[in-house]
C-alpha cells in the first residue's frame, strides 16, 4: 500500500476500503444498534469505489475497525452538484474510540484528498443533538453553512414548514485556504 493509500497517526491507520473489511465492519455497526450499515451499503459503496464515484476511508487501531468517512466526488444535494463540490459524507467513529482524535484524522485526510482535486470541501449534517459533536467539529475546522437552510426529501425547507428532523440535514462548505481548526 503507498502513502497515498494509507495514514498512519497515533497508532491510527487511514486506508481505502477493501472487500474483506465489509462483514466485520457491518457487524461492529449492527452491534451498538446501526442496522442501517448493511452490507449491500458497503458493497455499493466498494462498487462506487472502484468506478471513482466515491472514496471510502476506513480507520483501523491496529487489527480494530474504529471509523469510516466517504467522499463523494459528484453529490445528488443541489448546491454541491451544480458547483461541482465534493462531499464528506459517513463520517462514523465507533463510541467506545470517540474523543480521541479519530474523527479529525479521517476529516484530514478526506480534506486532503479533495483539496488535491478541488477549492472547497462540503458537509452536511443533521441538526438534531445526536449530531452536536460533529457539529462543533466542522464549525472549528472552518466550515460555514452554506446558506441554503434546511435540506432534505430533495427539497430546501421554507419558514413555517413541518417536517420530520431527522430527515433533513445543514449543508456546510469550506475553502482550501481556511485552515482554522
Amino acid at each position: 500500500m503507498d502513502s497515498a493509500q494509507s495514514k498512519t497517526a497515533c497508532n491510527i491507520t487511514i486506508r481505502l476500503l477493501e472487500p474483506e473489511d465489509i462483514p466485520g465492519i457491518v457487524s461492529l455497526f449492527h452491534g451498538i444498534g446501526s442496522y442501517g450499515k448493511t452490507t449491500l451499503l458497503y458493497e455499493r459503496y466498494l462498487s462506487e469505489q472502484d468506478k471513482g464515484e466515491r472514496v471510502v476511508l476506513v480507520a483501523y487501531s491496529g487489527k480494530d475497525f474504529v471509523g469510516q468517512v466517504t467522499i463523494i466526488w459528484h453529490p445528488d444535494y443541489p448546491l454541491f452538484a451544480e458547483k461541482n463540490i465534493p462531499e464528506i459524507s459517513d463520517l462514523s467513529v465507533l463510541p467506545e474510540f470517540r474523543r480521541r482524535g479519530i474523527g479529525s484524522i479521517l476529516m484530514d485526510e478526506a480534506e486532503k484528498r479533495i483539496f488535491e482535486r478541488s477549492d472547497v470541501a462540503g458537509i452536511g449534517f443533521g441538526i438534531s443533538a445526536d449530531y452536536g459533536a460533529a457539529q462543533r467539529m466542522f464549525v472549528k475546522r472552518g466550515y460555514i453553512p452554506d446558506g441554503q437552510g434546511l435540506f432534505g426529501q430533495g427539497r430546501y425547507i421554507r419558514e413555517g414548514s413541518k417536517v420530520q428532523v431527522d430527515d433533513f440535514a445543514i449543508y456546510l462548505t469550506k475553502k482550501r485556504e481556511h485552515n482554522r481548526r
